[in-house]
């Protein structure tokens, strides 16, 4: 292993410029580089266990502790969806999807109502996209509306708690709110035919409109085969200190600037797009995820939601995501550590990214790069198929288990109500 100098994270001298500041910030990086370079082959072999109740939780099985009853909903709600379009399945949202696959087989599910412990109404609100791939929710809050009204008609369980005891997967942008752009999800608000369900969503943020309190958060869709297919020997080093691909300013939905992503991605390029140590670019080449396993730094900064399929990349791939979300609530936050296996920085503070990267002590990168190399870690955040043992259809599974029993308050009266079904834009009113 190549010896890191003493004075690598050694104290700074009095009366330092700033332009000193840099150069030295810039050695201190080039070193860091050289010594991980040298060293990967050693520390990409060793992995370490998460320590504490986190580590259990995420090794929790969730069999025998819960029982979900799948409705049975006529295709139109879902596979003739799918048929239209096959390009759901490999798109970021296709949990959705892919969790209903899982329950139709999974052992936790049952097929007498009256002993469930949670209703699950399978339906693809985001599977409807445009020629590019984009996703259309404009039809969704219809789609749900109407997938409820089907269900409070024909079975009895969604009466007795107006949804309490369902849970709805709505992996969009902004989940339940339906709307890619962040102000017009906020003035929509979550649907409220949905604010007594449980939602398992992609997206967090805390204190925001469109994130119920007992939301589950989860990981974006990544494909595990196509990954899989893209993993090079450990030994390989990490060369390459920051890495990114991706947008820094999105020229047609935001021309004026400074709104996407809140001027953070435009923040990266303007200061880092001529440092040596920053590889970004806007190109998306065919070694990208090779390349992830190259790299120490991982940027995954918000766009349009504070979310995105790179967190997932960098932690499979074994790149210490870099998180720039201010508030973000992350995936299975309960069971994974992300302060211990990330690193956080205010959108504020990118301008300072180098700075702060470099000055991050050898053993706490070191450990993070062990944490990260636990195959356990890896599993929470995808959705395989065939399903495996703490992947994330289980870890979703645990959230679930982990909110029984239920309070006896959710059963309304006979009679009683509580949701307002006329409440919400007049268009999502009209049949679907």
């Amino acid at each position: 292993m190549l010896p890191l100098p003493s004075s690598f994270m050694g104290s700074k001298p009095s009366h330092t410029s700033p332009v000193d500041m840099k150069i030295r910030s810039c050695l201190s990086a080039i070193l860091l580089f050289l010594f991980f370079s040298a060293s990967s082959s050693e520390q990409n072999v060793r992995t370490e266990r998460i320590s504490g109740s986190a580590g259990d939780v995420l090794e929790d099985n969730p069999v025998g502790k819960l029982k979900v009853y799948v409705y049975e909903l006529p295709s139109k709600y879902n596979k003739k969806l799918l048929q239209k379009d096959p390009r759901c399945l490999t798109h970021m949202f296709a949990a959705e999807i892919f969790m209903h696959r899982f329950l139709l087989s999974s052992p936790v599910r049952t097929r007498n109502p009256d002993e469930a412990d949670w209703f699950y109404t399978p339906i693809y609100p985001t599977c409807d996209l445009t020629p590019t791939g984009l996703p259309l929710p404009f039809k969704s809050p219809r789609m749900m509306r109407s997938a409820i009204q089907l269900i409070s008609s024909n079975w009895p369980y969604w009466n007795r708690t107006e949804g309490a005891d369902h849970f709805f997967v709505v992996p969009h942008d902004f989940g339940a709110c339906f709307h890619y752009q962040e102000e017009k999800a906020i003035e929509r608000g979550i649907l409220p035919l949905l604010q007594r369900a449980t939602l398992v969503q992609t997206f967090g943020q805390r204190n925001h409109v469109c994130l119920d309190e007992g939301s589950i958060t989860i990981p974006p869709f990544a494909p595990p085969q196509k990954m899989q297919a893209h993993f090079i020997p450990p030994d390989i080093p990490r060369s390459i200190f920051v890495y990114f691909r991706g947008l820094f300013y999105d020229v047609n939905n935001d021309p004026e600037g400074g709104y996407y992503a809140r001027g953070a991605r435009a923040a990266v390029w303007e200061n880092f797009k001529n440092n040596p140590l920053f590889d970004i670019s806007t190109d998306h080449p065919t070694t990208y995820y090779e390349d992830m396993q190259r790299a120490i730094f991982c940027l995954c900064p918000l766009g349009w939601a504070p979310w995105s399929p790179r967190l997932v990349e960098a932690v499979v791939f074994g790149c210490i995501p870099v998180i720039i979300a201010d508030d973000i609530v992350l995936p299975f936050a309960d069971a994974i550590p992300w302060e211990e296996i990330g690193v956080f920085v205010a959108e504020k503070d990118v301008p300072e990214l180098d700075t702060i990267l470099t000055s991050i002590p050898t053993e706490v990168i070191l450990r993070k790069q062990r944490l990260l190399a636990n195959p356990s870690m890896k599993r929470a955040m995808l959705f395989p198929q065939p399903a495996q043992p703490g992947d994330a259809f289980h870890q979703i599974l645990n959230g679930l288990a982990r909110k029984l029993p239920h309070d006896k308050s959710i059963y309304l009266k006979a009679g009683g109500k509580e949701l307002n079904w006329t409440a919400g834009p007049v268009g999502d009113l009209k049949p679907w």
